[in-house]
């Protein structure tokens, strides 16, 4: 395979606006396609949410709109540069980049932890409470994974330096043997080992682009995506790369070897588009949303089921088809208002994006693995369980706060 090659005499060692703008464009087109894809209706009891791209054929455009590969890869360039820059100890990096993740979960926790509830005693419908409360929480699956990364790159930066290329291979040829035993045996539950192999490959090919070895984009976007193609029509794969209502399986949960291809030809398209995007005005644009973006992340997803609980429950006005007339006049009102209703909360809570520096002293690899642990165990509890009453989000706060406390934050990078 020699579509990365030799090592640079200069790895990239400032801001990266490729990385930027990649990562900026990956989280809008995330809010994008979950305001825009479920097709929602409440018959007086039941709130049921499908999934536009259902519709026959229409799954192809999750090849490109599914784009938390790209998240991934573009997180594992900016980690490798950050940790370059940083010229301090790994555990005091780890420590700022955790508290830089899970702070933003905590006011978000802080008003889903007791607004069911409190919807509850106004009278709001159980049913499609829990389907909002379950949901907000279910979001964070990738902060969970995020943080698995993050915990990784120390180590994971020193393979690349040793082995280059064979280290994504090897994570590769993981997934690979994953989806053989699953698929051979029937034991799904192994597939989840896939959550390592194929996040920490795709987050790998990040380390290489860092290091400018990805040499011929063009022909790692034709090489994934024809695999793609081929494990598609010829293995076990659904084409869709997101998990759609009533299919078999899911290319996303756990991911699978033709979510690693397709990761494979995403990051070759867009590498391959590299000069075009870095020659536009983007400096405003990174300056503003760069800040901004863990909190549109997390607050999009209650903004869409505060006006599906107006629009939907309170009001009775079910989404109209996907693809009919009254969907595409509709669209823009709907989109409207869930901007209007994400405005306040992105004023309100972009203030969290930026931990408090206190001085809770010297980070060390015990503490800072603690720390890990206790915020990737939290997040994994509010993705399971999501924010339904009860103790689970409670205690899995509790984790992420420990986690919080066991930082650094004196060593700021």
């Amino acid at each position: 395979m020699t579509v990365l090659l030799e090592r640079p005499a200069t790895p990239v060692k400032t801001r990266d606006t490729f990385i930027d703008v990649l990562r900026i464009a990956g989280m809008a087109l995330v809010v994008f396609q979950h305001w825009t894809i479920p097709v929602l209706a409440y018959d007086g009891v039941r709130l049921t949410t499908g999934n536009a791209l259902s519709t026959p054929g229409v799954w192809v455009i999750t090849w490109i709109s599914q784009v938390m590969p790209l998240v991934f890869f573009a997180g594992g360039a900016a980690n490798a540069i950050s940790f370059r820059r940083a010229h301090g100890t790994a555990p005091a990096w780890l420590a700022v980049r955790l508290r830089r993740l899970a702070w933003p979960v905590l006011p978000l926790a802080a008003v889903w932890i007791p607004f069911p509830q409190v919807l509850a005693t106004l009278g709001v419908p159980e049913q499609p409470l829990e389907v909002g409360s379950r949901l907000t929480g279910q979001l964070l699956w990738f902060l969970a994974v995020y943080v698995i990364a993050v915990t990784a790159t120390p180590l994971m930066l020193r393979l690349h330096d040793r082995y280059g290329l064979l280290a994504p291979l090897a994570l590769a040829g993981g997934a690979v043997v994953t989806d053989l035993v699953r698929f051979t045996s029937g034991l799904d539950a192994i597939g989840y080992l896939n959550i390592l192999f194929v996040w920490l490959a795709v987050h790998q090919l990040g380390f290489l682009y860092a290091d400018r070895r990805i040499t011929r984009p063009g022909l790692l976007a034709v090489a994934g995506y024809g695999a793609a193609a081929l494990l598609v029509a010829f293995g076990p794969y659904p084409g869709s790369m997101i998990g759609l209502p009533g299919a078999e399986m899911s290319n996303m949960a756990p991911p699978t070897l033709a979510m690693l291809a397709v990761a494979l030809g995403q990051v070759g398209l867009a590498t391959l588009l590299r000069p075009w995007i870095t020659r536009l005005r983007t400096d405003r644009l990174v300056a503003w949303a760069g800040p901004r973006m863990m909190t549109v992340y997390l607050w999009h997803m209650p903004a869409l089921f505060a006006v599906t609980g107006v629009v939907v429950v309170a009001l009775g006005a079910d989404t109209p088809s996907p693809g009919s007339v009254g969907w595409l006049l509709g669209w823009p009102v709907w989109f409207g208002a869930l901007c209007l209703v994400l405005w306040p909360l992105l004023r309100g809570f972009a203030r969290f994006e930026e931990p408090p520096a206190l001085p809770y002293g010297r980070a060390t690899w015990g503490t800072s693995l603690a720390a890990a642990a206790l915020v990737g165990g939290g997040l994994l509890g509010l993705t399971v369980y999501g924010f339904a009453p009860g103790g689970a989000p409670v205690l899995s706060t509790l984790a992420i706060a420990g986690g919080l406390l066991l930082t650094a934050p004196r060593a700021r990078l």
